[in-house]
């Protein structure tokens, strides 16, 4: 049991940079962006391809982010940006239909088969008596602590993060007191983008890449985003980590075909029982 919490944790980790994204995105533009599943999934491929270009794995990676944010933010200018006063579900609907085509523009370059950024084997060390984890998994976590500290950072301390919190309170408000609310957006498609390129590329890391693994990773981020209280960063973080968990930690009682349906239950739970989530009974963005 002692492993299976570790690798929740590791799994955990990676939702948890997804499931921020997803809410920040919420929480300021308030529509549930379904593209973002295959944006981890652009941003990994991205990454295999700066790689196959014999770069060094780091700025494989910044670039992968670099031209994943240039895409996110040319889908919100010519797509997004024309339904934002039709609603949300008007919104939804546009985000499937760019999830699908980034998953076959994915399909077209990269082809269905998995893939992975190194054939090479890592062993697995002992963390502490029974506890075992490579080095992928362990990176994993350090770069994901030290990440997540960055974005409280990044909202608490500088005034972009001080004006999206504004934004998501009251766009229109906002807006009136003077904070570029269009730069705002800008910063929001950013950070979750970056960040969901983070969480894809450590998907890659420990699973190898398939196109549609960024969409098979939808609902456990939805399910981070609703137990942690939806627009909010911070219930994201704490969300991720309980649904890794519990879809790890289950596997020890049933087939691993079921865990997601585990991350399901605890949604449906959440929705019924507390549906703002932990953290939605408390201040916006605290």
């Amino acid at each position: 049991m002692l492993q299976l919490i570790a690798n929740g944790i590791v799994f955990g980790s990676i939702i948890a940079l997804g499931a921020i994204g997803l809410t920040m995105v919420y929480g300021i533009l308030k529509f549930a962006n379904f593209a973002h599943g295959d944006t981890m999934s652009l941003g990994a491929y991205l990454a295999l391809l700066f790689i196959s270009l014999q770069m060094p794995f780091p700025i494989a990676v910044v670039l992968a982010i670099a031209v994943s944010i240039a895409v996110a933010i040319l889908i919100d200018h010519y797509l997004y940006r024309f339904f934002r006063t039709t609603g949300p579900i008007i919104l939804l609907i546009a985000s499937v239909g760019v999830a699908l085509f980034l998953r076959n523009v994915i399909l077209l370059f990269w082809g269905p088969d998995l893939t992975y950024y190194t054939r090479e084997i890592h062993l697995a060390f002992q963390i502490v008596p029974g506890i075992r984890l490579n080095s992928y998994e362990i990176w994993i976590v350090i770069v994901t602590a030290v990440l997540i500290v960055l974005v409280h950072l990044f909202l608490k301390k500088t005034r972009i993060g001080k004006a999206m919190r504004a934004s998501s309170d009251n766009m229109d408000l906002a807006e009136v007191v003077g904070i570029d609310t269009q730069r705002v957006i800008i910063w929001t498609w950013s950070v979750g983008t970056a960040l969901a390129v983070f969480g894809g590329v450590m998907l890659g890391l420990e699973n190898g890449l398939r196109p549609p693994m960024g969409w098979e990773l939808l609902l456990p981020l939805f399910a981070a985003a609703i137990l942690g209280g939806i627009g909010q960063p911070y219930g994201a973080m704490v969300g991720g980590l309980i649904i890794g968990i519990a879809q790890e930690a289950s596997t020890g009682f049933i087939s691993t075909a079921y865990k997601p349906a585990v991350a399901f239950i605890i949604m449906i739970l959440v929705l019924l029982i507390r549906p703002q989530g932990i953290f939605g009974g408390s201040k916006r963005w605290i």
